[in-house]
């Protein structure tokens, strides 16, 4: 039992040794964008974020993650997306893609269906959608590694849960929420007699 244990703590760090400095340079990436916008573009690109049942405001279903308000907005945001994203990492590229594309796409396209008018920005709802996934992770795939990481992050980051009810004005709880909802949708992609439910519920978001 003890040598399982071992050999899937090994298999994770191993994997988890791959992927962080490149997740790290990605992070990175992301606040040279954002000190570029803040400093030199006074913001503007702010504009690409999703604006509710605007044609235009559709563009931010992919943007809306890169682009934040200020420095502590994304100082806040960066270290659970570089710890959450790096364990989804752990279970291979592949899966990390489907699951961030999931995330990014439906609960993008539920903010810019249901979210009120105002400009939606932030990786928080992804930051949510990662953390449903881990949690439907370690439900339908249950491991040493899978349920302590989902103990460690409901431990250290259980907070990100409370985002998805309405709180001050300036947050953007419905992508918190439907973030959440899309890291779950994404979680239950991974076992066989869900996929197809799923799928299906994507493509009928999409065709609404």
């Amino acid at each position: 039992m003890f040598s399982t244990l071992a050999n899937e703590l090994s298999a994770f760090m191993e994997v988890s040794k791959l992927y962080i400095y490149p997740w790290l340079i990605s992070l990175l990436c992301l606040w040279g964008i954002n000190v570029i916008n803040w400093l030199f573009l006074g913001s503007h690109l702010n504009i690409l974020g999703i604006y509710p049942r605007s044609i235009f405001g559709l563009l931010g279903i992919i943007f809306s993650p890169i682009f934040h308000h200020n420095f502590s907005h994304l100082f806040f945001n960066s270290i659970p997306l570089f710890v959450l994203g790096l364990v989804i990492l752990s279970r291979g590229f592949k899966i990390f893609y489907t699951a961030t594309l999931i995330i990014t796409l439906l609960g993008g396209l539920l903010v810019w269906l249901f979210g009120r008018r105002a400009i939606h920005i932030g990786a928080s709802g992804l930051i949510s959608g990662y953390f449903g996934f881990i949690i439907i992770t370690a439900y339908s795939n249950p491991s040493f590694v899978t349920l302590l990481s989902a103990v460690l992050v409901l431990y250290y980051f259980g907070s990100i849960f409370l985002g998805i009810f309405p709180q001050e004005e300036q947050i953007s709880w419905e992508s918190h929420l439907f973030g959440f909802l899309a890291g779950i949708a994404a979680g239950f992609l991974q076992i066989p007699e869900y996929k197809d439910f799923v799928i299906n519920l994507v493509c009928a978001v999409y065709c609404f």
